[in-house]
């Protein structure tokens, strides 16, 4: 292979990936607050009491169903701050969903949580590549294996299984699976409402 095609096979999934960004229209418009119905209005009350924050991200387009939109809000709530795996692995968890689903906007926003957590930069570089990272922990090999079993087969083996019961227990296990399912409805939300990039977000590469 020539050294110009080697390029070319770089540099096209990050094009592709460009022009996917660049064709997609917002399909559901953050609603303005003062047009919100009392329905969205208290779901929006609740979300900023709780999260300290306005409604922002992929909660934007389930505001259209405010109390998806709340459900949804209540579960991360646990999931993304308390879970029995921890901040730093849920974080890792995070960036193969969001690569699974080739979310663009959920790792734009999980990519530098996940640095600051300790999840290295060559880890988080390989997933975004496809690649199954080098140099990880027995932990975080662990979660990468069992997310990208979950996403890829629909299932996991029993090893994988007996290993994730026996290093996080019962309750480890539940949460994993509840990150990577979380975070799966995220992205689809995101995907489905074509939820834009932040001005400056490169998206990540897209392959065939």
């Amino acid at each position: 292979m020539s050294t110009l095609q080697r390029m070319k096979d770089l540099v096209a999934p990050a094009l592709a990936g460009l022009a996917v960004a660049a064709a997609a229209q917002p399909r559901l418009p953050t609603i303005p607050p003062a047009d919100y119905t009392p329905e969205q209005k208290a779901a929006a009350a609740e979300f900023e009491a709780t999260r300290k924050v306005p409604v922002f991200g992929p909660f934007e387009p389930l505001m259209y169903s405010p109390q998806v939109m709340s459900q949804a809000r209540s579960m991360g709530d646990y999931l993304r701050y308390k879970s029995a795996i921890g901040n730093t692995l849920s974080e890792l968890a995070i960036l193969v969903t969001a690569r699974e689903w080739s979310q663009d906007y959920e790792w734009y926003v999980h990519h530098p949580i996940a640095l600051k957590m300790g999840i290295s930069p060559a880890v988080a570089d390989a997933i975004a590549q496809g690649r199954r990272p080098e140099g990880m922990n027995e932990d975080e090999t662990l979660v990468y294996d069992f997310s990208t079993e979950l996403h890829r087969t629909k299932r996991v083996s029993d090893a994988t299984y007996a290993r994730a019961e026996k290093r996080f227990g019962r309750q480890g296990v539940v949460d994993l699976t509840g990150i990577n399912a979380y975070y799966t409805l995220l992205a689809m939300q995101l995907n489905m409402a074509q939820y834009p990039l932040p001005k400056g977000g490169v998206p990540l590469p897209r392959f065939p």
